[in-house]
């Protein structure tokens, strides 16, 4: 788009926002180079799979009032066209100006007719797909970013059996949202009313504490425990970052005998600006420093935790240190989903319960170390694209088949785990229970659970993991993005790092799902990721990111020791940036 363009949208902007704040930060823009002027306005904010997400302020490509009012008016157009008395459950986690979009979102479905039950405060993500469910709503709207910096919000959809919208009905929505402007200048655009009078007409309502209890009894119905277990008490530290994990992480963990959090300062109250913590996802050792401080000044007075857990701002992903020597070890996302699927097929066999009919699920992304449990155990494992709403998707076949009790457990890399079917999204409240469990199954035989990952690589081989991440910001971003994905998958190598590729997978042409000790012969859908399969068990997989201008690599090696298997990952590490750049 043109510098006239951009210029021309900002005018009428300026002409029409009624917003003091926007409108105050509109009059900056107008002062401000061109490069500014197009990134805010060079393009309407894309709505994906996963809705919104972006920066907030003001323009087309940012998250405010108006984009908001938009999505929203977009959603309610979908789902009076599919339902005859649609309903929407709506939460927030704590980033800035949360509560005005739920406020937005539900005056808007209001003015349609639509009514929303809304939680009163900030609640995780996962209370958000139970209460869908619970609720017997069409849809549900989750105002979070997720892990992203201070400055973002987001707009995450989920349908009516709580898992994020599948592809489909994104793209209906969008092309619903793409009919439509921002301001009543424009022709037919989302009409805002003050949330007041629709409390007052009953078209928005107060979700109640009984859907939350209901989901933290779901969340303990997944207890891996005997009641004999629980006697030794935990010594945990805990941080939500500044999110939305406390009131159900630490009311589960009470009840499980774990009557005292000892949670990081700074950290417990739920604040958009993140203070303390810049970057607030798990993944980072950054994000945890604050909670490993804790755990040390503990040490050091002769109390070491046994664990520091953190959640992620909407509490949906875990991040987990543990004691390891004079240290404190960061387990991954693809470490912690093994060890927690090992975990759960282990209680399984000591019940005396066969594993034979049980289905794991993971992603074409994560470790490959989970095909060798699966095969070992003889348990199913099926593979999907990257995105929990595609586990989620695998839940609701097993249910609609009759067969919702097969499922055992499901996880993602990025440090997303669920067990139970009473959420259809990854959910940190079951996560941080069933880790507090494992934690002290392992205690009890005098091991950590480094011990036990170490455990488990000795038998099934050193599969290290890591992902790079390279951006593209900017307007030219995604044209940059599209060219080397095109690159990647015409021009593919014959040897990446010096290794072979024996097969190329490439993942937008129907690929056939990978399952192991399974007889499930799904095809994938349609996706931009491209695997190439290399000598001896590594991989390397690249696709462009669904939430962020940028593009992933994710690198597998394997070997028979740690030493061997890192210098392969390095070796990979320094093939996929020179492959990208």
């Amino acid at each position: 788009m043109g510098d006239i363009d951009v210029r021309a949208k900002l005018a009428h902007w300026k002409e029409c926002v009624a917003d003091a704040e926007l409108a105050s930060e509109l009059d900056d823009l107008s002062n401000a180079d061109d490069a500014a002027i197009a990134d805010a306005f060079f393009q309407d904010l894309a709505f994906g799979t996963a809705g919104l997400r972006g920066i907030i302020g003001a323009g087309t490509n940012r998250m405010n009032i108006y984009t908001v009012a938009r999505a929203t008016q977009g959603l309610a157009d979908y789902l009076n066209a599919h339902f005859d008395d649609p309903s929407v459950a709506i939460a927030r986690d704590s980033r800035h100006k949360g509560q005005l979009f739920v406020n937005t979102a539900a005056s808007v479905l209001a003015m349609n007719g639509i009514r929303s039950y809304v939680y009163p405060r900030v609640e995780p993500t996962p209370a958000l797909s139970f209460a869908v469910r619970d609720l017997g709503c069409s849809a549900g709207i989750n105002m979070t970013a997720s892990h992203n910096p201070a400055a973002y919000n987001g707009y995450k959809v989920y349908g009516a059996d709580g898992c994020q919208i599948t592809s489909e009905a994104a793209r209906e929505i969008s092309d619903c949202i793409a009919r439509l402007g921002y301001f009543e200048e424009d022709g037919a655009c989302a009409k805002i009313a003050d949330i007041r009078d629709m409390l007052d007409g009953g078209l928005v309502n107060w979700i109640g504490e009984d859907t939350l209890a209901r989901f933290e009894n779901a969340v303990l119905e997944q207890s891996q425990e005997e009641s004999d277990d629980a006697d030794a008490p935990l010594d945990i530290v805990y941080t939500p970052l500044c999110g939305t994990g406390l009131e159900c992480v630490q009311t589960v963990l009470a009840k499980i005998g774990v009557p005292y959090l000892n949670v990081v300062p700074g950290q417990d109250v739920p604040d958009g600006d993140f203070p303390t913590c810049e970057y607030p996802n798990p993944e980072e050792r950054a994000a945890l420093e604050k909670g490993i401080e804790l755990c040390r000044a503990r040490a050091a007075v002769g109390r070491t935790p046994d664990l520091l857990l953190a959640t992620d701002p909407d509490a949906d992903r875990v991040g987990v240190a543990v004691p390891d020597g004079d240290d404190f070890a960061l387990i991954t996302g693809n470490e912690m989903g093994i060890l927690l699927m090992d975990f759960i097929a282990r209680r399984k066999l000591e019940r005396g319960e066969s594993l034979d009919r049980s289905v794991a699920i993971t992603t074409i992304v994560s470790s490959a170390m989970a095909d060798e449990v699966a095969e070992a155990y003889g348990f199913e494992l099926r593979r999907v694209l990257t995105g929990f709403k595609y586990i989620g998707e695998q839940i609701a076949m097993l249910e609609a088949a009759g067969e919702a009790g097969r499922f055992m457990f499901g996880f993602e890399e990025s440090y997303g785990y669920l067990a139970g079917t009473h959420v259809r999204d990854k959910d940190a409240v079951v996560a941080s229970m069933l880790i507090c469990q494992m934690a002290r199954y392992y205690r009890a035989r005098g091991m950590s659970l480094v011990d036990a990952m170490e455990a488990l690589y000795e038998r099934f081989g050193y599969c290290f993991n890591r992902t790079v991440s390279l951006a593209y910001p900017g307007a030219d971003g995604a044209a940059k993005m599209a060219d080397i994905m095109a690159r990647v998958r015409h021009e593919a190598p014959a040897e990446v790092a010096g290794l072979p590729v024996e097969r190329v997978v490439d993942y937008n042409a129907q690929a056939p799902m990978p399952v192991v000790c399974g007889e499930t012969s799904q095809i994938l859908p349609c996706a931009n990721v491209v695997e190439f399969a290399l000598q001896g068990g590594c991989k390397l997989i690249v696709r462009p990111s669904g939430t962020e201008p940028k593009i992933k690599a994710y690198l597998f090696a394997k070997a028979d020791s740690a030493d061997r298997s890192a210098a392969l990952l390095d070796r990979l590490d320094t093939a996929a940036r020179e492959l990208l750049a």
